[in-house]
């Protein structure tokens, strides 16, 4: 069993930057890939980034590639989302999940759920 923890979100203006963090405990990091996802109000809970648990290969959903990127620190059990040029739609709940997948993209290839993070995006 994984627990996770997300923490960094806020309120930025429109062009600025967020770094998201997702502690992770209960099992060791390197052994499951992560990912974020996001959900906006009314709307359904969408693929934001993955990272593989093995070589960190990554992928980013096309409405953020350029600006957001993945990464993991496997000694300390954290996954981030560095977030720059944000945009007012960028504004969500962001959620961080762990998968046994190899590069995991939708959302039932997740096994564990973090509480979320509110991100907001003013213009």
């Amino acid at each position: 069993q994984v627990q996770l923890e997300e923490s960094g979100g806020g309120l930025v203006q429109a062009g600025g930057s967020l770094r998201l963090s997702c502690a992770a405990s209960g099992r060791a990091c390197s052994t499951y890939s992560m990912g974020w996802f996001r959900q906006a109000p009314g709307k359904e809970r969408e693929f934001v980034a993955t990272i593989s648990w093995w070589y960190s290969n990554t992928r980013v959903a096309a409405s953020v590639k350029g600006r957001f990127t993945i990464s993991r620190d496997n000694a300390k059990n954290t996954a981030y989302l560095q977030m720059n040029s944000l945009k007012p739609e960028d504004s969500a709940v962001y959620y961080c999940a762990a998968s046994d997948m190899f590069i995991p993209t939708m959302r039932a290839d997740f096994h564990s759920w973090g509480q979320g993070t509110q991100v907001t995006v003013s213009s």
